[in-house]
């Protein structure tokens, strides 16, 4: 990986210069992102930022620490620059704030080596007569890409929600057999989110014993 993808915190001047050299440019091209977000086309938008992210690193560092709103690199630009520039940057934020998201998803790509992380889920539920089957629908959000459609059973989603937890133990499994550490961010995290499966879990165990217990008609 490029050294300068770890270089936002270090060196805000390096990236605010490589801005500058680029200014006019760049808000043109983020004036052509608006508007494709505006017209839905969230999919082109996120492939043209990664491709923004490929070829101008600098620049593409500076508008997303600019749009993310970091109190500290407004600071340390203003501090290594001047106030002047620290403007400039927070009128980018002002400006193209709806592309956010975007640009912080791509920043976690480029950075954390993520990709397409899904940051929200779209759901839906109807019922199928014919099977006495409640249906859900779902959509995986990456931002405000929608990844896929999916329409199935509660069974079904379920056996997705199983492979993808026997996925996560497996990864544990990996680093706990090669002496791995994961950081306390992530391990308090993760045992959050254990806290939230249990909690949903007593909630199905509860369903299922109801359903159970509920007369159907042959």
């Amino acid at each position: 990986m490029n050294s300068r993808d770890d270089a936002p915190r270090e060196m805000p001047k390096a990236l605010v210069e490589d801005y500058l050299q680029q200014e006019a440019g760049t808000r043109a091209f983020l004036d052509d992102l608006q508007k494709l977000a505006a017209e839905g086309r969230h999919a082109t938008v996120r492939e043209r930022l990664r491709e923004f992210a490929e070829h101008s690193q600098g620049v593409f560092f500076a508008v997303a620490l600019s749009l993310g709103g970091s109190a500290q690199f407004f600071a340390d630009v203003e501090a290594q620059m001047d106030v002047e520039t620290g403007q400039k940057l927070r009128d980018l934020k002002e400006t193209y704030g709806t592309l956010a998201d975007e640009f912080s998803i791509v920043r976690s790509e480029r950075t954390k080596e993520r990709h397409n992380p899904v940051t929200s889920l779209s759901t839906a539920t109807t019922y199928q007569d014919e099977e006495e089957v409640p249906m859900v629908d779902y959509t995986p959000l990456s931002g405000d890409v929608e990844l896929y459609e999916g329409r199935e059973s509660p069974e079904e989603v379920l056996q997705i929600a199983h492979f993808l937890v026997r996925a996560t133990t497996d990864a544990l499994d990996v680093a706990l057999e090669n002496g791995q550490p994961v950081n306390t961010e992530e391990l308090s995290a993760l045992i959050d989110r254990r806290e939230e499966l249990e909690s949903e879990l007593g909630t199905l165990r509860d369903q299922i014993d109801e359903l159970r217990r509920t007369p159907v008609d042959e």
